[in-house]
């Protein structure tokens, strides 16, 4: 290891560590559960050993409210089917506004569309009462799901409030996303309402999506629609409710059900290989305890801060960022193209609202070094004091880069987790040095270890990212999936009772991490996972593509890039006509971030003698793996089709 590689980027000061909350828990531990730990490592240690004292503190320490207080922490502790806190009652948004001024700043939000508006607590208060007494009034109860296609708006924070608030179950998506995607995902749960916009402003263009929410309103069969007039349609909906309109004008009042602790919150999505994308169900108590963990002990948010993250409705940083409601911190929203008018947006937005938390992607860093942005020329930053990066692994130059562009005092964490969990297995640690390249240290409660094919531990080398103890923000269950196979092909086929998330990591002997990308083959775009089977059917519309392999690439620079792969009919050429037809139908069926950084034509689909698709073992070759250590010739029906691959890994670098 070089000097350059041992010495830390950035080291906490002494009254830092004294004032951040990580330090005030471990003293109330102390005090309180005669828990001694000598620094983070051994916080961890403890935290991981004994999981149900760890949560069972959480709990205590950040006084969730219940209608009882919990027998036991832990009811059961096996993978899958861990059992939290059983006979507990709560309600995940009564937390959000428990110890909230009404004249407090709640949300700071901005858009493509919309000048900086800050929404007070009692703004919002009013707001979510109004929503939530709609919502009432078209019978939306316990259990009911609400959906929405709506881009990072204010009405978003409010919808979603507003559904948690009766026990109803949320679950969103962007609406840059096509009708396919977004009937594949919203159908599996049989929504009783779908809250919409009527379309959105991205990169200064406008895009109309009321035909598109005709079309959900019809193919999912929900009973009320709300129209969100983001773009100012004449005209609207015929039959739709307009969001305006929707509860009373003045007087209602904010109540909120209380429901066991592993009732839904909301449905993420997150997709395989194969099938439909996973409607993943996590849970009132689970979202509570964990995000209550991570945005006050691992975010470090206090009353001064304002935390951004650039993301979509779409993506699990949503939640996380609404998920900053549960502190004392307002949250910064923006939705529009980061790039528009230039790269500077966003460094513009951070002077506005005056961010002190800054979430962005390993991309959108990668992009503003090749523009030559220079972030703080011409602004002042000087209230950015944490940058947070995630959806794919910050380069080390990344980091080389934000150091010299914003000071030596930035708190840089790099973080990895999962839409699967909403949440980061590892990441920032605010008590803890920051290394070039590496992520501080995994998070509290999470059992994080690097196993080999044979599920023996590794350190100081590249394995599968495993977690061995549960977590309460873990899927409660798949909708659907009534017999609980699906979830269990999904995380435990590998390694029984253990989860296996699907990245590659390398845990260092000093504590920290570094992430290498999917070990399998999902597609993750800006931390958005994706199957590759949505791709395979929007191919199903290009009658000149018989056959097709997609893979995702961890390449520096880019947030996944994506080759596809197809077999053409005979004599037919891929032109730039056929790229661009081919680029149509997958941005149109599923979502720009679907379509491929390149297409290849290929002969043949590498398959088992079986059919199926080796997606994996041509990943691995093209990423450099000796094809022989990567799949058995004889297991395949047409070995010769993984020359050209061997080829185009030799080109790559």
């Amino acid at each position: 290891m070089s000097d350059a590689e041992s010495t830390p980027l950035w080291e906490p000061t002494p009254e830092e560590v004294e004032g951040a909350a990580l330090t005030r828990y471990a003293g109330w531990l102390a005090r309180e559960r005669g828990v001694e730990t000598d620094g983070y490592r051994e916080l961890w240690r403890w935290s991981v050993d004994d999981p149900a004292a760890f949560w069972g503190s959480i709990w205590d320490y950040f006084e969730v409210i219940s209608d009882a207080p919990y027998e036991r922490v832990l009811g059961s502790r096996e993978m899958p089917g861990a059992e939290w806190f059983p006979g507990t009652r709560l309600n995940y948004a009564e937390h959000v506004f428990r110890g909230h001024g009404d004249g407090e700043v709640a949300l700071v939000h901005a858009s493509e569309l919309r000048e900086l508006t800050e929404t007070t607590w009692g703004e919002l208060r009013a707001e979510v009462a109004r929503v939530a007494a709609g919502l009432r009034e078209l019978d939306v109860g316990e259990g009911d799901r609400v959906v929405a296609y709506l881009p990072n708006v204010a009405e978003a924070v409010v919808g979603f409030l507003a559904t948690a608030s009766l026990g109803a179950v949320w679950s969103s998506a962007s609406p840059d996303f096509g009708a396919d995607s977004v009937v594949d995902r919203f159908a599996q749960i049989e929504p009783k309402v779908l809250i919409a916009c009527d379309g959105y402003r991205y990169g200064g263009k406008d895009f109309s999506r009321v035909e598109i929410v005709a079309r959900l309103r019809a193919e999912l069969g929900v009973e009320h629609t709300v129209l969100l007039r983001y773009l100012g349609a004449d005209g609207g909906l015929d039959g739709s409710i307009d969001w305006a309109r929707l509860g009373p004008a003045e007087g209602a009042e904010l109540e909120f059900a209380r429901l066991p602790f592993a009732a839904p919150l909301w449905v993420l999505y997150s997709s395989g290989t194969t099938g439909l994308p996973k409607a993943i169900v996590q849970s009132q108590g689970g979202i509570l305890l964990e995000h209550l963990k991570k945005l006050h002990l691992h975010f470090d948010l206090g009353e001064s801060d304002r935390l951004f993250w650039f993301t979509t409705t779409g993506w699990m940083m949503w939640n996380l960022l609404v998920s900053g409601l549960l502190t004392k911190a307002p949250i910064v929203l923006y939705d529009g193209n980061p790039g528009h008018p230039d790269l500077g947006a966003l460094w513009d937005l951070a002077e506005r609202a005056e961010i002190t938390v800054f979430g962005t992607s390993a991309a959108f860093v990668a992009n503003c070094m090749k523009q030559g942005v220079e972030p703080a020329a011409g602004r002042d930053l000087s209230r950015i004091r944490a940058l947070g990066s995630t959806g794919s692994p910050l380069a080390p130059e990344g980091f080389d880069w934000l150091y010299e562009q914003l000071g030596e005092r930035l708190w840089l964490f790099s973080t990895s987790g999962g839409t699967d969990v909403c949440t980061a297995f590892v990441g920032g640690v605010p008590t803890l040095p920051v290394y070039r390249g590496e992520l501080q240290a995994p998070a509290l409660g999470a059992a994080l270890a690097s196993f080999d094919e044979r599920g023996e531990p590794l350190l100081g080398e590249v394995g599968e990212l495993v977690i061995t103890e549960p977590m309460p923000s873990m899927p409660v269950f798949f909708w659907g999936d009534e017999d609980g196979s699906r979830l269990r092909d999904a995380y435990f086929d590998m390694y029984p009772g253990i989860w296996r998330h699907g990245d590659w990591i390398e845990l260092t002997e000093r504590g920290t991490a570094v992430i290498y990308g999917r070990s399998d083959s999902t597609i993750n775009r800006g931390g958005v996972r994706m199957g590759t089977s949505e791709i395979y059917r929007a191919l199903g519309e290009v009658d000149e593509v018989l056959d097709a392999l997609v893979v995702d690439l961890p390449r520096e620079g880019t947030e996944g890039w994506i080759a596809l792969f197809v077999v053409l009919r005979d004599g037919v050429e891929l032109d730039d006509d056929l790229r661009a037809r081919v680029a149509r139908e997958i941005r149109g069926r599923c979502s720009p971030r679907h379509v491929p950084d390149e297409l290849y034509a290929i002969a043949e689909v590498p398959r088992t003698l079986s059919g199926k698709v080796l997606e994996v073992p041509v990943k691995r070759i093209l990423m450099g793996a000796d094809p022989e250590k990567v799949v058995s010739r004889g297991s395949m029906a047409n070995p010769g089709s993984l020359a050209p691959f061997e080829e185009l890994a030799a080109t790559l670098g």
